[in-house]
C-alpha cells in the first residue's frame, strides 16, 4: 500500500483500514477470492454486504487491490477492478474523497461509469473506456441498475448510490453518508 493506494502524508490511520478477503462469482458463474482494504467503520457491513451478492450470485468480475494497478484509479476502473480504500481526492477537485477514507466502494466500474458534467460543458467519464455503458438502456453484464441484487444489498445498510444522484451519475459508486 505504501505508497500507491496509502501516501506518505495519508492523514488516514493504517489502524483504522481492514483488509477483507471476500469470495464473489464472476458473469460466467466461476467462484473467485478477492481482496480490498475498506475502512474499520463499514468494513463488518462490507463483508455482510458481499457475502448476501455471493450467496445471490450477483457477478462482480474483479476484486484486487488497487496497489496491483499502482494505486492508478483509472487503471483500476478500466480493468473493471471492485474496490474501496484508495487514499485520493475526489476528481477534478482538492476535496478528499469518501474512497481515501475507506467508506466508498465502487463495484463494477467499466460497466457503470461515472460522469458529470464539466463547466465548460464538456463530459468526464470515468473510466474513459466506460462510454459504451453510458447508455443504462442495454442489457450487459455486470450493469447495476436500481432494484437489483446490489443495489438492494447496499441499500439495506444504509449505502447511498451514486447512480440516484441528480447531479452527476456514479453507477458503480456506493458510499456510506
Amino acid at each position: 500500500m505504501q505508497g500507491r493506494s496509502y501516501p506518505p502524508d495519508c492523514p488516514v490511520a493504517r489502524e483504522d483500514l481492514r483488509y477483507l478477503q471476500v469470495l464473489h462469482r464472476n458473469a460466467e458463474g466461476q467462484v473467485l477470492v478477492g481482496e480490498m482494504i475498506a475502512g474499520r467503520q463499514v468494513a463488518d457491513e462490507l463483508l455482510e454486504i458481499l457475502r448476501e451478492l455471493f450467496d445471490a450470485g450477483y457477478p462482480i468480475e474483479r476484486m484486487r487491490l488497487v496497489e496491483l494497478y499502482d494505486g492508478d484509479d483509472e487503471a483500476s476502473m478500466q480493468a473493471n477492478n471492485s474496490s474501496c480504500f484508495n487514499y485520493r481526492s475526489i476528481s477534478t477537485t482538492q476535496l478528499p474523497s469518501k474512497h481515501g477514507r475507506g467508506e466508498a466502494v465502487d463495484i463494477n466500474p467499466l460497466y457503470n461509469p461515472s460522469i458529470r458534467t464539466r463547466a465548460d460543458g464538456s463530459r468526464l467519464i470515468e473510466p474513459a473506456t466506460g462510454t459504451p455503458y453510458l447508455d443504462r438502456s442495454g442489457d450487459f453484464p455486470y450493469k447495476i441498475v436500481r432494484g437489483d441484487p446490489c443495489w438492494q444489498a447496499f441499500r439495506r445498510h444504509g449505502f447511498v448510490w451514486g447512480g440516484g444522484w441528480a447531479s452527476r451519475k456514479d453507477y458503480q459508486h456506493f458510499e456510506k453518508p
